[in-house]
């Protein structure tokens, strides 16, 4: 091994998953969430594949940067790779 920076090699859909499945376990997050997109329970678990609804939730997290950054801790990344990976899930939505 040539370095020690940790390089995620999950696909953005998976990293996206993840976060979903961090603001939909937590207690405040998943509440707000649902609240701001109108969204609710169901829809949001129909919709979980779709790389626009990923992109809010890394968005989501975004807007409150603590919330990013615990986030990026507990998925093992950065925050600004998890805020890339919401930029490339709206690229794919695009």
């Amino acid at each position: 091994m040539t370095g020690s920076k940790k390089v995620n090699a999950l696909p953005p859909d998976i990293i996206g998953l993840q976060a979903l499945a961090y603001v939909a376990g937590d207690d405040d997050l998943a509440p707000r969430f649902l609240a701001l997109t109108g969204m609710d329970s169901d829809t949001l678990r129909a919709r979980a594949g779709d790389p626009l609804v990923l992109a809010a939730v890394i968005e989501f997290l975004g807007n409150h940067e603590s919330d990013l950054i615990a986030c990026a801790e507990a998925l093992g990344m950065a925050p600004a790779a998890l805020a890339n990976v919401g930029v490339q899930l709206a690229g794919e939505a695009a």
